[in-house]
């Protein structure tokens, strides 16, 4: 574990150098840990795969003194308790209508449609990160005989709600934009709302199932075509 300045009012805690479940859970223990500890300083916490970005109040806590609490906050995690994170469940509409590279991934990986399918939704994944946009939640690890590498050549739309693979990596594109994810069925559930509370049905940490359901419930859930 190693901290590092990130910025005039920032510093980084580096707790891996790999994706592991592991780290992960330790990067939350961490959040939880420093949302107490650094309660009168703290700004903001940026969790990823393996670190932690913290920002903090440059006119309640100068640099050592924010280094010296973050190191005997994190003294803390031997002792922290390890949750798993909250089990999220999200229903996903897989047919080739509503993922057109579907069918290309089961070709290259030597199976069909159904297996594929079966494979994804089959998995449970931990949130490991939150980013490129509001509520674009990096989910791993994909079963290796499902992985498949980005297209070579980026879509300039892919539509809200687009359940997509890239590498080991799986997620739901939470608003129309551009994307290389390989698209595999379409998901009605609202990845970031800013007019909900919370805005987002995930966090980093938490664990999410794909749950197969029906073009017609697709439909009734609020899902676009």
């Amino acid at each position: 574990m190693r901290i590092e300045v990130a910025g005039e009012n920032a510093l980084i805690i580096y707790f891996g150098e790999r994706t592991d479940p592991r780290i992960s859970a330790q990067v939350q223990q961490a959040v939880k840990v420093l949302e107490t500890e650094l309660a009168d300083v703290l700004i903001d916490l940026v969790p990823s795969y393996a670190s932690l970005l913290v920002i903090y109040d440059l006119l309640a806590c100068d640099h050592l003194e924010i280094r010296r609490r973050l190191r005997t906050a994190l003294q803390q995690l031997d002792s922290a308790e390890q949750g798993e994170g909250r089990l999220v469940t999200l229903p996903a509409w897989y047919s080739t209508e509503s993922g057109p590279d579907l069918a290309a991934l089961a070709e290259r990986a030597g199976l069909s449609v159904d297996e594929v399918i079966e494979i994804h939704s089959g998995m449970e994944y931990r949130v490991y990160a939150i980013g490129f946009a509001p509520g674009f939640a990096y989910l791993g690890e994909v079963d290796e005989r499902i992985a498949a590498p980005r297209l070579s050549t980026p879509r300039q739309k892919v539509p809200r709600g687009a359940v997509a693979i890239a590498d080991r990596q799986t997620a739901v594109y939470p608003a129309v934009s551009p994307g290389g994810w390989n698209l595999i069925g379409l998901c009605p559930t609202r990845m970031f709302n800013p007019a909900a509370d919370p805005t987002m049905p995930v966090q980093v940490g938490d664990r999410v199932r794909f749950e197969p359901i029906s073009r017609e419930t697709y439909l009734e859930l609020g899902g676009e075509l």
